[in-house]
């Protein structure tokens, strides 16, 4: 099983996840692309993963906490069921045992969290207003801030291009819609970026886009 896994995080990573095999995880009809991760099967992950109609994983505890988006298909618990575009955060300590009957997909993040972010988080993120950006045509959602964390869904309209920034603190994205575009290259749907703390670029994107950023973590 893979480790040590893109854990170098003074290194730029691109990854077009839809390219990657599906893999296997413990638990029948649970598969996993794997981004970043540290040990086999513990620790620090990046992962998508999808559910087969009525599979489950079986009840465990985060004990550093779990993050996700749903992509697509309904994901449920004990606490509800999580349609697309729901963005979920269970803190250090939690516990649930989660399950699909129809299938879905999310994109999670394991072990990320400061023991001292207690929230618990439950957005539809499609009844959840948009709030105008620093640039004509971006639209920003602001999902979670604590610390120099920040986690935001940011919609783009076509043509729309940002000014040249600064990452201190490392950011990270997640192409969620349309294709995003930077002097390093063009990101499709499902492309996943992680740039190094010190980072900086000028992104924009000719058709519009919606992403998933977080920065400052790294």
């Amino acid at each position: 099983m893979v480790a040590n896994l893109n854990m170098d995080f003074t290194q730029r990573v691109v990854i077009e996840t839809e390219s990657l095999a599906w893999v296997p995880s413990p638990l029948p009809g649970v598969e996993r692309r794997m981004l970043e991760r540290e040990h086999a099967e513990s620790g620090r992950a990046t992962s998508v993963v999808r559910y087969a109609p009525d599979s489950h994983f079986s009840p465990h505890v985060h004990g550093g906490g779990e993050e996700f988006l749903v992509l697509d298909g309904v994901f449920s618990d004990e606490f509800g069921d999580f349609g697309p575009g729901s963005y979920i955060r269970n803190p250090v300590g939690s516990e649930h045992q989660p399950f699909s009957r129809d299938g879905c997909t999310i994109f999670v993040k394991l072990w990320q969290m400061d023991a001292d972010d207690q929230d618990w988080v439950r957005t539809d993120t499609r009844n959840t207003p948009w709030h105008p950006g620093l640039v004509p045509g971006l639209e920003v959602m602001p999902l979670h801030s604590f610390g120099s964390e920040n986690v935001a869904l940011v919609r783009w309209q076509a043509g729309c291009r940002f000014t040249r920034h600064f990452h201190d603190g490392g950011e990270e994205i997640l192409v969620v819609e349309g294709t995003f575009v930077d002097e390093q290259g063009e990101y499709p749907t499902g492309t996943w970026l992680r740039n190094p703390p010190d980072s900086e670029h000028t992104p924009y994107s000719e058709e519009g886009c919606t992403i998933l950023v977080k920065t400052g973590h790294l």
